[in-house]
């Protein structure tokens, strides 16, 4: 229609829709959220008086949302707009499972930009969301999810054996669903978790 002009955006409805998404992921958010909600300049006025913060390369936080000690796994969620799950070692480390002591954040994301960080191991791959559970902040990899990752990720047997008996002990996961979910591995893999399963049954923990 001729003289037809588009409404203005509503800064304080984009604000609002950029604190919503922060608060999924512990306050973080990137400049591509930034961008998408058009508060651009709300964004420099917040870096400016200190309300807005700096956390990487295109990761910024609120500065009024309290630090926690999960905060590197929500700030990596934000990057991934939430479409990746903490997985792998450092999915076992969350769950109490073994004692891998990751040197890295691992991990599984379907979808977008890998960032460049020596603290990040990042594997590219769909999940179903049978396999993932929420962790507040981020998503994680279940304690049955983690363990078949593990298993083919080829560590050692010794610390597979300890992940395996410690999910089994603490009641991640039971034997039978283990031994269940083995039978889509390959053999080698198979094998090795149920040499796992057994070493599990005679552990006395």
């Amino acid at each position: 229609m001729a003289g037809y002009a588009a409404p203005e955006p509503d800064p304080e409805y984009g604000w609002r829709a950029l604190r919503e998404q922060a608060a999924r992921h512990a306050g973080y958010f990137t400049t591509r959220q930034v961008l998408r909600t058009g508060c651009e300049v709300r964004i420099r006025d917040g870096l400016r008086d200190g309300s807005i913060l700096r956390s990487g390369v295109g990761l910024l936080r609120m500065a009024d949302w309290p630090d926690g000690p999960l905060d590197e796994y929500a700030m990596w969620s934000a990057w991934f707009d939430g479409a990746a799950a903490v997985s792998h070692h450092s999915a076992a480390e969350l769950h109490g499972l073994g004692r891998l002591r990751p040197r890295f954040v691992h991990l599984s994301a379907r979808v977008g930009r890998f960032p460049l960080s020596p603290r990040l191991v990042v594997l590219r791959r769909s999940f179903a969301r049978k396999d993932v559970e929420s962790a507040g902040a981020f998503l994680v990899t279940t304690p049955l999810r983690t363990v078949l990752d593990l298993a083919e990720a080829g560590i050692g047997q010794a610390a597979l054996d300890e992940v395996v008996a410690d999910a089994v002990a603490i009641h991640r996961c039971a034997r039978a669903e283990i031994r269940s979910a083995s039978t889509a591995l390959d053999p080698a893999t198979a094998a090795r978790l149920h040499r796992a399963l057994t070493r599990a049954q005679e552990d006395p923990r």
